[in-house]
Protein backbone atom coordinates (compact mmCIF):
# COMPACT_ATOMS: atom_id res chain seq x y z
CA UNK A 1 0.00 0.00 0.00
CA UNK A 2 0.80 3.78 -0.43
CA UNK A 3 0.84 5.85 2.22
CA UNK A 4 -0.67 9.23 2.07
CA UNK A 5 3.12 10.28 3.88
CA UNK A 6 4.76 8.70 0.75
CA UNK A 7 2.32 10.70 -1.85
CA UNK A 8 2.36 13.84 -0.03
CA UNK A 9 6.71 13.34 0.21
CA UNK A 10 7.06 12.49 -3.27
CA UNK A 11 5.24 15.59 -4.59
CA UNK A 12 6.92 18.21 -2.31
CA UNK A 13 10.08 16.21 -3.97
CA UNK A 14 8.89 16.58 -7.38
CA UNK A 15 7.66 19.80 -7.01
CA UNK A 16 11.44 21.04 -5.54
CA UNK A 17 13.67 23.04 -8.59
CA UNK A 18 15.81 20.93 -10.10
CA UNK A 19 17.21 20.04 -13.36
CA UNK A 20 14.39 18.14 -14.97
CA UNK A 21 11.78 21.14 -13.77
CA UNK A 22 14.31 23.31 -15.78
CA UNK A 23 14.44 21.62 -18.70
CA UNK A 24 10.95 21.08 -19.14
CA UNK A 25 10.17 24.64 -18.54
CA UNK A 26 12.91 25.84 -20.99
CA UNK A 27 11.17 23.14 -23.54
CA UNK A 28 7.04 24.43 -22.79
CA UNK A 29 8.87 27.92 -23.39
CA UNK A 30 11.02 27.31 -26.44
CA UNK A 31 8.63 24.66 -28.54
CA UNK A 32 5.22 25.01 -27.06
CA UNK A 33 3.12 21.64 -25.23
CA UNK A 34 3.87 18.70 -27.14
CA UNK A 35 7.99 19.48 -26.85
CA UNK A 36 7.34 19.96 -22.98
CA UNK A 37 5.29 16.56 -22.51
CA UNK A 38 8.55 14.84 -24.38
CA UNK A 39 11.17 16.39 -21.97
CA UNK A 40 8.96 15.65 -18.41
CA UNK A 41 8.65 12.05 -20.29
CA UNK A 42 12.32 12.15 -20.50
CA UNK A 43 13.25 13.72 -17.56
CA UNK A 44 11.14 10.92 -15.84
CA UNK A 45 12.78 7.97 -17.69
CA UNK A 46 15.74 9.15 -16.41
CA UNK A 47 14.75 7.86 -13.27
CA UNK A 48 14.29 4.10 -13.92
CA UNK A 49 17.91 2.99 -13.88
CA UNK A 50 18.14 4.40 -10.45
CA UNK A 51 15.65 3.09 -9.03
CA UNK A 52 16.52 -0.02 -10.95
CA UNK A 53 20.12 -0.08 -9.24
CA UNK A 54 18.30 0.94 -5.90
CA UNK A 55 15.79 -1.97 -6.08
CA UNK A 56 18.77 -4.44 -6.95
CA UNK A 57 20.82 -3.49 -4.09
CA UNK A 58 23.59 -2.17 -5.92
CA UNK A 59 23.13 1.72 -5.08
CA UNK A 60 25.48 1.17 -1.44
CA UNK A 61 28.15 -0.26 -3.76
CA UNK A 62 27.77 2.70 -6.47
CA UNK A 63 27.82 4.71 -3.58
CA UNK A 64 31.02 2.71 -1.62
CA UNK A 65 32.78 2.56 -5.29
CA UNK A 66 34.33 5.87 -4.98
CA UNK A 67 35.78 5.78 -8.76
CA UNK A 68 32.37 4.68 -9.80
CA UNK A 69 30.73 7.38 -8.38
CA UNK A 70 33.06 10.20 -9.68
CA UNK A 71 33.06 8.84 -13.15
CA UNK A 72 29.11 9.01 -13.34
CA UNK A 73 29.17 12.62 -11.42
CA UNK A 74 31.45 14.10 -13.90
CA UNK A 75 30.10 13.12 -16.66
CA UNK A 76 26.82 14.32 -15.16
CA UNK A 77 28.68 17.87 -14.50
CA UNK A 78 29.97 18.24 -18.04
CA UNK A 79 26.45 17.18 -19.40
CA UNK A 80 24.93 20.43 -17.65
CA UNK A 81 27.54 22.48 -18.49
CA UNK A 82 27.13 21.13 -21.87
CA UNK A 83 22.90 21.90 -21.74
CA UNK A 84 24.46 25.56 -20.52
CA UNK A 85 26.45 25.91 -23.03
CA UNK A 86 23.62 24.50 -25.73
CA UNK A 87 21.49 27.76 -24.03
CA UNK A 88 23.71 30.30 -24.78
CA UNK A 89 24.77 29.63 -28.12
CA UNK A 90 21.57 29.41 -28.87
CA UNK A 91 19.64 32.26 -30.92
CA UNK A 92 16.16 33.43 -31.30
CA UNK A 93 15.88 31.40 -34.30
CA UNK A 94 17.14 28.18 -33.16
CA UNK A 95 14.66 28.15 -30.17
CA UNK A 96 11.70 28.38 -32.36
CA UNK A 97 9.13 25.05 -32.74
CA UNK A 98 10.51 23.12 -35.83
CA UNK A 99 8.38 21.66 -38.19
CA UNK A 100 10.54 18.52 -37.65
CA UNK A 101 9.07 16.91 -34.87
CA UNK A 102 11.00 13.56 -35.39
CA UNK A 103 14.35 14.82 -35.00
CA UNK A 104 13.18 17.26 -32.12
CA UNK A 105 11.50 14.48 -30.28
CA UNK A 106 14.01 12.64 -30.35
CA UNK A 107 16.53 14.74 -29.04
CA UNK A 108 14.27 16.13 -26.55
CA UNK A 109 13.51 12.74 -24.81
CA UNK A 110 17.30 11.76 -24.95
CA UNK A 111 18.57 15.02 -23.47
CA UNK A 112 16.14 14.80 -20.61
CA UNK A 113 16.60 11.13 -19.65
CA UNK A 114 20.40 11.51 -19.84
CA UNK A 115 20.64 14.61 -17.71
CA UNK A 116 18.97 12.34 -15.02
CA UNK A 117 20.85 8.97 -15.71
CA UNK A 118 24.15 10.98 -15.59
CA UNK A 119 22.92 12.36 -11.71
CA UNK A 120 24.64 10.28 -9.25
CA UNK A 121 22.59 12.17 -6.51
CA UNK A 122 19.50 10.19 -7.71
CA UNK A 123 20.26 6.66 -6.59
CA UNK A 124 22.02 7.99 -3.08
CA UNK A 125 18.21 9.60 -3.14
CA UNK A 126 16.37 6.45 -3.83
CA UNK A 127 18.61 4.38 -1.81
CA UNK A 128 17.56 6.92 1.50
CA UNK A 129 14.23 7.40 0.46
CA UNK A 130 12.38 4.61 -0.41
CA UNK A 131 13.63 2.41 2.38
CA UNK A 132 11.85 4.28 4.68
CA UNK A 133 8.50 3.49 3.39
CA UNK A 134 8.87 -0.19 3.81
CA UNK A 135 7.98 -2.21 6.88
CA UNK A 136 10.35 -4.28 8.57
CA UNK A 137 7.71 -7.22 7.95
CA UNK A 138 7.07 -6.40 4.25
CA UNK A 139 6.24 -10.10 2.58
CA UNK A 140 7.83 -9.03 -0.36
CA UNK A 141 10.09 -6.13 -0.14
CA UNK A 142 11.26 -5.80 -4.04
CA UNK A 143 7.95 -5.57 -5.08
CA UNK A 144 7.03 -3.02 -2.41
CA UNK A 145 9.93 -1.14 -3.94
CA UNK A 146 9.23 -1.52 -7.74
CA UNK A 147 5.50 -0.41 -6.77
CA UNK A 148 7.12 3.04 -4.61
CA UNK A 149 9.20 3.53 -7.94
CA UNK A 150 6.42 3.30 -10.43
CA UNK A 151 4.33 5.68 -7.67
CA UNK A 152 7.57 8.68 -7.57
CA UNK A 153 7.44 8.15 -11.55
CA UNK A 154 4.25 8.86 -12.12
CA UNK A 155 4.44 11.73 -9.58
CA UNK A 156 7.06 13.31 -10.94
CA UNK A 157 5.63 13.15 -14.74
CA UNK A 158 2.48 14.81 -13.17
CA UNK A 159 4.31 17.78 -11.68
CA UNK A 160 6.80 17.84 -14.85
CA UNK A 161 4.15 17.91 -17.23
CA UNK A 162 2.03 20.68 -15.38
CA UNK A 163 5.05 22.96 -15.22
CA UNK A 164 5.62 22.56 -18.89
CA UNK A 165 2.11 23.23 -19.86
CA UNK A 166 2.40 26.09 -18.00
CA UNK A 167 5.28 27.33 -19.40
CA UNK A 168 3.89 26.86 -23.03
CA UNK A 169 0.73 29.07 -21.84
CA UNK A 170 3.56 31.80 -21.82
CA UNK A 171 5.40 30.91 -24.70
CA UNK A 172 3.58 33.44 -27.67
CA UNK A 173 3.72 36.00 -24.64
CA UNK A 174 7.53 35.72 -24.41
CA UNK A 175 8.51 34.77 -28.21
CA UNK A 176 6.52 37.92 -29.22
CA UNK A 177 9.41 39.75 -27.08
CA UNK A 178 12.61 39.07 -28.10
CA UNK A 179 14.79 40.05 -25.34
CA UNK A 180 12.39 38.37 -22.59
CA UNK A 181 13.59 35.33 -24.91
CA UNK A 182 17.03 36.01 -24.45
CA UNK A 183 17.08 37.00 -20.76
CA UNK A 184 15.67 33.50 -20.10
CA UNK A 185 18.03 31.44 -22.68
CA UNK A 186 20.58 33.20 -20.13
CA UNK A 187 18.83 32.40 -16.94
CA UNK A 188 18.55 28.68 -17.92
CA UNK A 189 21.93 28.39 -18.73
CA UNK A 190 23.37 30.20 -15.28
CA UNK A 191 20.80 28.16 -13.40
CA UNK A 192 22.31 24.74 -15.51
CA UNK A 193 25.57 26.13 -14.75
CA UNK A 194 25.07 26.44 -10.88
CA UNK A 195 23.00 23.05 -10.88
CA UNK A 196 26.65 21.25 -11.99
CA UNK A 197 28.57 23.04 -9.59
CA UNK A 198 26.50 22.21 -6.85
CA UNK A 199 26.82 18.45 -8.29
CA UNK A 200 30.82 18.98 -8.29
CA UNK A 201 30.45 20.15 -4.23
CA UNK A 202 28.11 16.91 -3.70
Amino acid sequence: MLSADFLLTSFVVAVSPGTGVLYTLSAGLSQGRRASLIAALGCTLGIVPHILIVVTGLAAMLHTGTLAYQILKYLGIGYLLFMAWQMLRSDQNSMQFKEDMQVSTWRLACSGTLMNILNPKLVIFFLAFLPQFMSADEPSPMRHLILLGIAFMAITLIVFVGYGMTAASFRNLVQSRPHVMLWLQRCFAIAFVAMSLKLALF
